[in-house]
């Protein structure tokens, strides 16, 4: 076969080396720059591009893979942002895996939220944004906060929170969706469905918010240890795939929960494996690798079965940038070897910079891994890690 694989991760969150014998096979890459140096070294060709979402450059650069090493066979992409650009090549060379099509109820906020809800499962309330106006009117009828974003983008990027009217002067709105703001704790669900039942998975809640990530807070999760409310976050999660697809695929489900009642409403998903920490954390502590997975599905196959059990608690800390990216980083403290602490840390040295590269939680001030017996014991940890950590930098 030839393979062509679009990437733009600088750390090892997939390690296709592993996944695909690029001896026996034709493996091409298309990257930035940033994630060059995580191409196995038996890729036949590496070709780069300044963002792997862009349609126009990627088409480009798998016409020249093309022209050297025959059309492709298959066209892998692992990175949410990336999926369309992946379905749409494969349209134009006649590889098999999703169509744009299948591609767009993951993307597309408001077709998401639409299918979820004629399923019969809980949604907050939306409406999609024709000119400003449209999110007075939605405020006055359901209520503030309200939030606004657009329709396919990943990481929080260009999510408001209004909190009155008031917070519409100046802003054009139209084109993006709005949403009731649903107060309940945020949690994700992480694993692969086989298109009618969860395979192996993890469901985690978020401590602070995504979207505050993107404000300078810092996002940590921690994986739950309730059995009860596990399954009941399964059941929900299930039931959503199968509205938005029903097809086999990795995932990472956002849902509200009242950890009370087990009651769930859908906030988004994705046809992927989960971003962050999320991917270390899987083959670290659980034996099982979601990208692997994700991998496979893509190529048509199946994933291995996963763990019969979870006998670790895992969680992760990301840090923000310290400055405007790209920055230089001035100053660092480790936080392996604190108890409680982490049991891995993603740093950046003095001197060293911080890029300005896409994948938004791999290029930020500080990245942290943990494991424990219990939820409470992974939360005080990273509680402990959030508290005493400290990072700076000078922009460039």
């Amino acid at each position: 076969m030839h393979v062509v694989v679009i990437h733009r991760w600088r750390a090892r969150y997939a390690e296709y080396g592993r996944y695909l014998d690029h001896d026996a096979h034709t493996v091409t890459y298309v990257s930035t720059e940033v994630g060059a140096s995580a191409v196995p070294p038996q890729a036949a060709a590496v070709l780069l591009v300044d963002a792997t979402d862009d349609l126009p450059s990627v088409a480009e650069r798998v016409k020249q893979l093309a022209h050297e090493f025959g059309p492709p066979d298959a066209i892998v992409a692992l990175k949410e942002d990336d999926l369309l650009v992946a379905a749409q090549l494969r349209r134009e060379w006649g590889c098999a895996g999703w169509t744009p099509e299948q591609v767009r109820p993951y993307r597309d906020k408001v077709e998401m939220c639409g299918r979820v809800a004629a399923a019969g499962l809980a949604v907050p309330a939306w409406t999609t944004v024709r000119e400003t106006a449209v999110v007075r009117a939605f405020g006055d009828r359901h209520g503030w906060p309200v939030i606004v974003k657009p329709r396919a983008e990943s990481s929080s990027a260009g999510v408001l929170r209004l909190d009155g009217p008031g917070d519409l002067r100046g802003l054009d709105l139209a084109g993006q969706m709005a949403q009731s703001f649903d107060p309940r704790p945020i949690h994700h669900v992480d694993g692969w469905f086989d298109g009618a039942a969860l395979g192996p998975y993890r469901v985690s809640r978020y401590l602070n918010t995504c979207l505050g990530f993107r404000d300078g807070d810092l996002l940590g999760s921690v994986e739950e240890d309730d059995p009860d409310l596990i399954a009941a976050v399964g059941g929900f999660s299930a039931r959503c795939l199968a509205a938005l697809s029903g097809r086999p695929t990795a995932f990472h489900l956002e849902v509200f929960l009242d950890r009370s009642t087990g009651e769930c409403a859908f906030l988004e998903a994705g046809a992927r494996a989960g971003g962050a920490e999320i991917p270390f954390l899987w083959r670290e502590l659980h034996g099982y690798d979601l990208m692997e997975a994700a991998f496979h599905l893509s190529l048509g196959r199946a994933p291995r079965p996963g763990p019969e059990r979870f006998t670790e608690v895992g969680g992760w800390l990301l840090a923000p940038a310290p400055a405007r990216r790209p920055c230089r980083i001035t100053a660092v403290r480790s936080m392996t070897g604190r108890a409680p602490g982490p049991y891995a840390e993603a740093l950046l040295r003095p001197g060293e910079i911080l890029p300005a590269a896409d994948a938004y939680y791999e290029h930020v001030g500080g990245r942290f891994r943990f494991r424990g017996r219990t939820s409470a014991e992974v939360e005080a940890a990273i509680t402990a890690t959030a508290a005493a950590f400290r990072v700076s930098a000078e922009p460039v």
